[in-house]
């Protein structure tokens, strides 16, 4: 399955259980990287418009570049109602946008699926002179909690894909590539708490999970079931991340 299509199914799981970014790290977008009201902003891989519309409250106009054209009519849906919505069919490495139009370019949890060399010279040259870019992840420290590293275990076991997915995750050398070598780190705490409905969408928004109707799901659902029985609290567990903010003012060389 091509990349830019591994979530056509999951639109609806991704919308309603992925993690947003909390407000500090776009605070550190207004205050370091040029977001502010009237700035154009390129969002890149923008999926259903997660990060997108925080940006978009920022008073930002924001062009939500997805080429998976389930996700990004999720996202239209979501975010019509916002004068300075722009969806636009294409990819990080073809944006269509015009020439040094844009004053930040970010992307959420997307990187990992982008040509990094394609995508730094497209950054390049949609990027005004001075401007920055950022890309955000919402990562699970596997052994915070009891729960994420018996989460991280079922993991392993039992999502065939799991290992292979996760183990093309960007790295940092590959983002100081596309960053730059000033590229700035910026780390801050992050959580969801979720029921079992919630838990079980949030797995299932991942481009690893076994879908239903394959054989592993049944299994898999069972002893998530299990594991969240175990852990939960008032039906509840908390899921935290460490939202990571990698920065820069990328130039060519």
């Amino acid at each position: 399955m091509r990349p830019t299509e591994r979530f056509s199914s999951r639109v609806d799981n991704y919308a309603r259980h992925r993690p947003s970014y909390p407000a500090p790290a776009i605070e550190l977008l207004k205050t370091r990287c040029g977001l502010r009201p009237g700035a154009v902003v390129a969002d890149l891989g923008s999926g259903t418009g997660i990060l997108t519309e925080l940006l978009l409250k920022s008073g930002a106009e924001v062009f939500a570049v997805e080429p998976n054209d389930r996700m990004r009519a999720a996202a239209e849906a979501q975010l019509a109602h916002y004068p300075r919505f722009r969806s636009v069919p294409g990819s990080a490495e073809s944006t269509t946008l015009a020439a040094a139009s844009v004053d930040l370019l970010v992307a959420g949890q997307a990187f990992h699926w982008f040509d990094p060399q394609r995508a730094r010279l497209e950054a390049l040259r949609v990027l005004r002179p001075g401007a920055w870019a950022a890309l955000l992840w919402n990562e699970r420290p596997p052994e915070a909690t009891a729960f994420l590293a018996d989460y991280e275990s079922l993991l392993t076991r039992h999502a065939p894909e799991y290992t292979r997915i996760t183990a093309r995750r960007a790295d940092v050398g590959t983002m100081r590539e596309f960053l730059g070598p000033a590229m700035e780190l910026a780390t801050f705490a992050n959580q969801q708490i979720l029921d079992f409905e919630g838990l079980t969408g949030r797995l299932m928004s991942s481009s690893y999970a076994p879908e239903p109707g394959s054989a592993d799901y049944e299994p898999l659902v069972a002893l998530l079931r299990e594991l969240f029985d175990r852990h939960q609290r008032d039906g509840r567990i908390v899921m935290p991340y460490s939202t990571l903010v990698y920065f820069s003012q990328p130039r060519g060389s």
